[in-house]
């Protein structure tokens, strides 16, 4: 058997084992990547480790260090009171801000698993308050959580740009963006209009909306000043770098303290956290310094200035993703030295249709990524279409792009983190299996016809 194929079948095993048991994907590509490279190809240690991504990893663990700090101080929380409050009346303008605060939050550089575990039970409960579809609100929630995604400096948009980067390929970060923005803005504009978004336009709101905020905002302020562990609803979500126990959308916590005096008002490590923030977007896109290292030294800042807000952030890093993204992107380079990404590319080539390929990749994508990690199969998928891509018979980053967003748009699956989290956050007085069914015939609609339009919409025209 050759090596390319050997290695196709430890990649396909390596899912299977990720998909049908508690394991890391990553951990099994550094030991995939070990037996491959040691047993099959005869590469030394050194030369395995050297296709470990450790710019990947310091930016990894720099931002979500920096945005767990930003969760600790009640940063986040006195961000999503201030854009609540400009709602004022408007009940209609509700599914939007929490589509907006999640894509900002992760667009900093939040995984996408930790924004929605922080913004889902806070958005259900208004939609439970208001009597907004509890559908529409947790969607609106998880695709502002992708719509942010690939900004330059979040997690997927820096491994994408990184794989991107090792190649020839002509890189385009803002585009990649841009299309994952605006193809998940799109579909929140549908939900809004198909799941009763009009009625809610005469629907007064008043001053409801902005106390559920407040009291959202004294109650977490108060128990981290207690030391106490956020507490939101649905399951425990600690791989995601977030921890969610309670009871849906409550919020509350027994051990929570009354918020600091003058809780109406930023404090001033939350100001410095706000500007830490913008100056990581200016320094690192403006002046092209490192993001890793910029997020890091702006999170060792932070905790300079308020020791207690960093107390846990460490352990809030996604240690658990990190494995995930080096491991595999590890293991990727082993493929390469086995020969397995021309192989494959080489077949896709073959194929004599570069459109009819770029939609397969596309589906391959949507579907693996509806019950395994988006992250994980663009980190496998990405490179094994680099050199297909290179042959210049359609655009590299429409073809990219389009793989990008036909792999995350289907988080909404219930067989993910996101949507599990929505489906854990559900009101009370929703019925949870009929909650469920909704959730799965979504996503089902989503899978079927999301990466066909992402692939008329970024490849067929040649634009990108």
């Amino acid at each position: 058997m050759s090596a390319p194929v050997l290695s196709i079948i430890i990649l396909a095993v390596m899912f299977l084992l990720a998909t049908v048991l508690p394991l890391n994907m990553g951990a099994l590509a550094f030991v995939g990547a070990f037996l491959l490279g040691s047993v099959v190809l005869g590469m030394s240690t050194n030369e395995i480790l050297a296709n470990f991504p450790g710019g990947l990893f310091l930016t990894i663990v720099g931002v979500t260090y920096l945005f767990a700090i930003a969760q600790n101080n009640g940063t986040i929380d006195l961000l999503v009171r201030g854009a609540v409050r400009l709602v004022g009346s408007k009940v209609a303008l509700i599914p939007w801000v929490m589509f907006a605060i999640t894509a900002v939050i992760t667009a900093v550089g939040a995984l996408s698993p930790a924004a929605v575990a922080i913004i889902a039970p806070i958005a259900l409960s208004f939609a439970a308050k208001h009597k907004i579809n509890p559908l529409m609100m947790g969607m609106m929630v998880i695709h502002g959580a992708q719509a942010g995604g690939f900004s330059p400096i979040a997690v997927y948009g820096v491994t994408v740009n990184s794989i991107i980067a090792r190649t020839e390929l002509d890189a385009n970060p803002m585009a990649i963006f841009l299309a994952s923005f605006l193809f998940n803005l799109a579909i929140a504009l549908v939900l809004f209009v198909v799941l009763g978004g009009g009625k809610l336009l005469s629907t007064p709101g008043g001053r409801l909306v902005e106390q559920a905020a407040e009291k959202r905002l004294s109650v977490s302020v108060g128990a981290r000043a207690a030391g106490v562990t956020l507490q939101g609803s649905g399951s425990d979500i600690s791989a995601a770098g977030v921890s969610a126990k309670g009871t849906s959308g409550s919020g509350t916590s027994s051990a929570a303290g009354p918020a600091p005096a003058g809780g109406a008002r930023a404090s001033m490590p939350q100001l410095i956290t706000i500007l830490g923030l913008i100056a990581l977007a200016v320094i690192s896109l403006g002046f092209k310094v490192d993001v890793g290292f910029v997020s890091i030294t702006i999170a060792i800042v932070l905790a300079l200035v308020s020791p207690a807000a960093q107390k846990g952030a460490v352990n809030k890093i996604s240690w658990s993703t990190v494995l995930l993204i080096c491991g595999m992107l590890t293991f990727v380079g082993v493929l390469e030295e086995a020969g397995t990404i021309a192989f494959v590319s080489g077949g896709v080539a073959d194929l004599g249709m570069p459109l009819l390929a770029a939609l397969l990749i596309c589906y391959i994508g949507a579907i693996v990524s509806a019950f395994a990690s988006s992250t994980a199969i663009l980190a496998a998928l990405i490179p094994l279409a680099v050199p297909f891509l290179a042959t210049g018979e359609v655009g590299a980053v429409g073809v990219i792009a389009a793989l990008a967003v036909a792999s995350t748009i289907v988080d909404v699956s219930p067989f993910s983190t996101n949507g599990a989290l929505v489906l854990a956050n559900a009101p009370e007085d929703v019925d949870k299996d009929r909650f469920y069914k909704q959730i799965l015939a979504y996503s089902g609609i989503i899978v079927a016809v999301g990466p066909a339009v992402a692939w008329l919409v970024m490849v067929v025209p040649g634009w990108m």
